[in-house]
């Protein structure tokens, strides 16, 4: 199972991948698409061409997790999009649980609260 908390790092690839590959062809999609070390932990989140499926690939420590969904009817219409040139974008876990449900997760209503914001100064 994989435990996806507020503190995991959701890397979302932006193109799509050949849904052909496996742990090791996903594994080096890490390295040479997003720059990102597929031994960090990191969940690394695929979708295939039609926008039909999506995987997601996790190291736990002792090996890798490999999943898939497919939908059986539609396709995942709100996949984030690139700004500028990035060729990856970085989700919280909550917005992962939305994507994977086929909602938008870049929608306001999603972000949530920052994880940090600077508080006002008492008055004296």
């Amino acid at each position: 199972m994989i435990a996806v908390s507020a503190q995991t790092r959701v890397l979302v690839c932006i193109g799509p991948i050949d849904f052909r590959k496996g742990i090791d062809g996903l594994a080096a999609a890490c390295r040479e698409v997003l720059s990102g070390d597929p031994f960090s932990g990191a969940v690394f989140v695929f979708r295939n061409q039609r926008g039909t499926g999506i995987k997601l690939l996790a190291y736990d420590g002792q090996g890798f997790w490999l999943c898939q969904k497919r939908l059986s009817e539609g396709r995942f219409r709100h996949w984030p999009t690139a700004r500028d040139s990035e060729v990856q974008r970085e989700l919280v876990g909550h917005q992962l649980q939305v994507l994977l449900a086929g909602g938008d997760a870049d929608a306001e209503a999603t972000r949530g609260m920052s994880p940090w914001r600077r508080l006002p100064m008492p008055a004296m």
